[in-house]
């Protein structure tokens, strides 16, 4: 049986799941046999190394397992609650207490089995955990009506009947839903019954990739990540499963290059034209080191008959638009077209207005396409790029919609790639003519930790921009307590009484009980009658009618705003260099990458910068994490540390392919193991461009991948 095989079988063909039960799992994403067994286990508890309660060591960190007893909150004083939670199991009890946490009452109810872990202490004669972790391993009405409602069904699901899952062994917890009121103890049994009636599973891998590593063959694997015998036996079969994602991703991204290239020719552009040379000789500025080295990487590989792939990474205003422009330059010079696309109508009108002084007076005719021009005017600019004469068209997804047709497409620049998938960066190819590939720049501003970029973006040469244009000063910045937010207001209106300009970023739009966050117009109404009622604010956010965002931001860009009081839609691009102050609101919600971002959008002029980043609560390990900001401007570093602290979907809110494809890679500790697939993907594909003598390899890409090789292919 292959991959393919289990993505077509419904998970409803176990016996346990029943109508009501295929459709709750079907809300967690688990729709076929292969969601479920790539429905990973999150951590594994030892149930071998369980202590009982009555020998539980004091003093020491120990696990133990329980039916709940009984979950009661006290309020022995104002502002202070204590839910205790007592379990019990055949040799005693035992409390495990939290103090200021009421909200987890819910996770518990009498007759759950839990596993409790923490510090054993005593309190009046009995034993307590305070703060201890824990997982729910089952209850006594866990799973009610799963298989439509059968009791002997629910009895199976929490292990009853059959083997036991959770006795005498290591014992998997998975990701659960309470919504969904899917518990962890049933997808263990689940997945139990899905190994146990698999046959054999072909393996794709290589034989000689498998046996250079040591590698647990496929349904090895599956089972030791969800049964294994030992917790070095669970690491064995990650690993194996680890190189599955990463030489899927990096094989993917290189057949889709490969593809997309077939029949296919670059466009080899002129050297040093005359019209980049007028156009540097006339910037105001200039170019740093970092900047002319990275253009002459692009220049040479527009001169080449193979079409550029490059990406594009440098700090915030370290001056990577400037090399856009000159990129631009070496195209039109060579009678194409280019084409920069931008991830929102406010960046995409950002770099239409900032470059248009650039590159207008040598005769780039430039012009602006997002999906909130109408009528006359858009029939005038797609007219235009039909026939030619439009050398530059800047704008957002709109530009790869059906209608636009370009005369000759030879350089597509992409701004923020993370926000954009493969599928819109593939069908941009398709605007070129045929046979011809245009060449393509990637541009970010986020930092992308080195093992990160190399693993998600395989298929591109990394250029990157390290320092920053000569007088940018570092941009001071400081974490604030709750109480402490007077001090932003008070620089804001400094700042403003010096002719200067600011930022409030509020996290979301609306006001959201779970999320804490206060609204973007809840902040604008708030400040505008209290501590800024002087100034004149602004509001911007994305419910806003489009054309009412660009006015919004021409006033702010004239100065006739004070102060934009916005969400995170000014995270990148946005150029104001008058702007020297920037609050970020509960700024613990971030990643401290994207906090990076925002802190660049002001400290662009002259005037030294000021960011501050106001916390919602007190909360130590939040405010500890927003403190690495205060002590370095290298993003980098900064991405880094999210990585280490948050995991990979801090550094990409958007995977390139729009997946979350990596459930077990670790991008820091699985380094080694990354650049090896990295390696072996380069080979097979070299050897074999199309994968045509490893089919089995093929079919799972086209599993995982299928919609986007198809774009390639027809591109």
């Amino acid at each position: 049986m292959s991959l393919a095989d289990l993505a077509s079988q419904s998970v409803g063909r176990l016996p346990r799941v029943g109508f009501t039960g295929q459709k709750r799992l079907e809300a967690m994403g688990i729709r076929t046999l292969k969601d479920l067994l790539q429905h990973y286990p999150r951590r594994y508890i030892d149930r071998s190394k369980v202590v009982p309660i009555a020998r539980l060591p004091y003093g020491e960190e120990a696990t133990c397992i329980g039916r709940v007893e009984r979950v009661e909150v006290k309020k022995p004083r104002p502002r202070l609650s204590i839910l205790v939670v007592t379990v019990r199991d055949a040799t005693g009890t035992a409390d495990c207490v939290w103090f200021n946490q009421e909200f987890r009452a819910q996770d518990f109810s009498p007759g759950q089995e839990v596993a409790f872990s923490g510090r054993i202490d005593r309190f009046r004669h009995r034993l307590q955990i305070q703060n201890p972790s824990y997982d729910v391993i089952s209850s006594d009405e866990e799973d009610s009506g799963l298989s439509n409602g059968s009791k002997a069904a629910a009895q199976v699901a929490r292990g009853k009947a059959g083997p036991s899952l959770e006795v005498g062994r290591i014992v998997p917890v998975y990701p659960a839903s309470a919504r969904s009121r899917i518990s962890s103890g049933y997808l263990r049994r689940l997945v139990w019954d899905a190994l146990r009636i698999l046959p054999p599973l072909e393996d794709p891998l290589p034989p000689e990739i498998r046996a250079e590593l040591g590698l647990l063959d496929r349904y090895q694997a599956y089972r030791a990540i969800h049964f294994p015998d030992t917790l070095q036996q669970a690491e064995r079969a990650r690993k194996r499963l680890v190189v599955d994602e990463v030489l899927g991703l990096q094989l993917a991204l290189r057949l889709m290059r490969n593809l997309a290239e077939r029949d296919r020719t670059g466009i080899p552009h002129p050297i040093n034209p005359p019209l980049l040379e007028r156009f540097l000789a006339e910037l105001p500025f200039e170019l740093t080191a970092d900047q002319r080295r990275v253009l002459e990487e692009i220049a040479a590989d527009m001169a080449s008959s193979k079409p550029m792939h490059r990406l594009l990474q440098g700090e915030v205003g370290s001056g990577k638009t400037v090399v856009a422009a000159a990129a631009t330059c070496i195209a039109v010079a060579g009678g194409h077209q280019a084409a920069l696309m931008a991830p929102t109508e406010v960046l995409a009108g950002q770099h239409f207005y900032g470059l248009l002084p650039w590159l207008e007076p040598h005769g780039v005719r430039m012009d602006l396409l997002t999906s909130s021009l109408a009528g006359h005017e858009r029939r005038r600019v797609l007219d235009s790029v039909a026939t030619g004469q439009t050398d530059l068209l800047v704008g957002t997804h709109a530009l790869f919609q059906e209608g636009v047709v370009f005369r000759d497409l030879g350089l597509v620049i992409v701004d923020e790639q993370h926000r954009f998938g493969v599928h819109q960066r593939l069908a941009m190819r398709q605007k070129a003519r045929t046979g011809k590939n245009p060449d393509v720049l990637i541009m970010t501003a986020t930092p992308i930790p080195r093992t990160a970029a190399l693993t998600f973006y395989g298929d591109l040469d990394v250029s990157t921009i390290e320092s920053l244009p000569v007088g940018r000063k570092p941009i001071v910045t400081k974490v604030l307590q709750p109480q402490e937010e007077s001090v932003a207001w008070s620089s804001v209106i400094e700042e403003a009484r010096k002719g200067h300009q600011a930022f409030v970023v509020c996290p979301v739009i609306e006001e959201s009980d779970k999320l804490e966050a206060a609204a973007a117009e809840a902040e604008f109404e708030r400040l505008k009658n209290s501590v800024l009622s002087e100034l004149r604010l602004g509001l911007l956010h994305g419910r806003m009618a489009p054309s009412e965002r660009q006015d919004v931001m021409e006033r702010f860009r004239r100065g006739e705003i004070d102060v934009l009081i916005s969400t995170t839609i000014v995270e990148v691009g946005v150029d104001i260099p008058n702007a020297t102050v920037i609050v970020v609101l509960s700024a613990e919600r971030f990643g401290l990458a994207q906090l990076h971002q925002l802190r660049g959008r002001v400290g662009r002029g002259s005037a030294p910068g000021h960011c501050f980043l106001v916390a919602s609560s007190a909360e130590a390990a939040g405010i500890e994490r927003l403190k690495a900001l205060e002590k370095t401007q290298s993003g980098i570093e900064l991405a880094e540390i999210d990585l280490r602290l948050r995991g990979e979907g801090a550094v990409f809110g958007v995977r390139q392919t729009g997946r979350s494809d990596l459930k077990l890679t670790r991008l820091i500790e699985d380094a080694l193991l990354i650049k090896r697939c990295r390696e072996w993907a380069k080979q097979l594909l070299e050897e074999d461009p199309l994968l045509r003598a490893h089919p089995a390899l093929r079919q799972e890409l086209e599993v995982s991948y299928g919609e986007e090789l198809e774009i390639a292919s027809a591109s």
